[in-house]
């Protein structure tokens, strides 16, 4: 007589496996299913701030600037406009020229794109933080120096960006001073000027051209 006993044990493990798979799957979709039910419950619990002005506690320079804004108030219209913070110059308004640049803690950004309300929390560095005790910064002083500047309406955001540069990059080299300042735009055409002043604040020696005119 031909033994079935491994036929049966066989169907009853297949059985058993394709079971135990399905509990498997199931278990899995109703653990998303509740994962996406309780985004959804906290994103919809959340508060609606606005439209109109509501309380925003801004920390620049190191102090504390408390003030009433609508949610669509920019960053640089909050320091330019509710405050006496006017280093940062609103150029084209669209992340182009980087005359707007400040540090949030010390990342460079353009603050003509970043809402006020969402730089909370945030240490918030602009042009006038720099100089202590009425002591300007190596950046500062080799802008001087070198004459980096023509109308000064894009000097701050270029200050601003080679310091971002020089505190996380005590020694760059001219290929990243060049990387560090190709977010802003001077309309003067003062940028060599603007470039030597780099150039000397990150201590790069100045790539030079020399060109030898015959005239025989």
């Amino acid at each position: 007589m031909k033994n079935s006993e491994p036929e049966n044990f066989g169907a009853h493990s297949r059985r058993t496996f394709l079971k135990s798979l399905g509990t498997v799957a199931a278990t899995a979709a109703t653990a998303q299913v509740t994962t996406v039910a309780a985004e959804l419950e906290k994103a919809n619990a959340e508060k609606i701030i606005g439209p109109n002005a509501v309380p925003v506690t801004l920390k620049v320079n190191g102090e504390k600037l408390k003030l009433m804004l609508e949610p669509r108030v920019t960053l640089l219209d909050a320091l330019r406009n509710y405050s006496s913070l006017t280093g940062a110059k609103e150029g084209c308004d669209r992340a182009s020229c980087g005359a707007c640049t400040v540090l949030l803690g010390d990342l460079p950004v353009y603050s003509c794109q970043k809402l006020a309300i969402e730089a909370q929390g945030q240490e918030i560095t602009t042009i006038e933080g720099l100089a202590k005790g009425g002591k300007l910064t190596k950046v500062q002083s080799a802008f001087i120096e070198k004459d980096a500047l023509q109308c000064g309406y894009c000097t701050p955001g270029f200050v601003m960006s080679v310091t971002a540069l020089l505190k996380r990059n005590s020694h760059p080299s001219a290929a990243e001073v060049k990387h560090a300042c190709a977010g802003n735009l001077c309309r003067c055409g003062c940028q060599p000027h603007i470039l030597q002043a780099a150039f000397k604040a990150a201590g790069v020696e100045m790539p030079t051209k020399t060109e030898v005119v015959n005239y025989a």
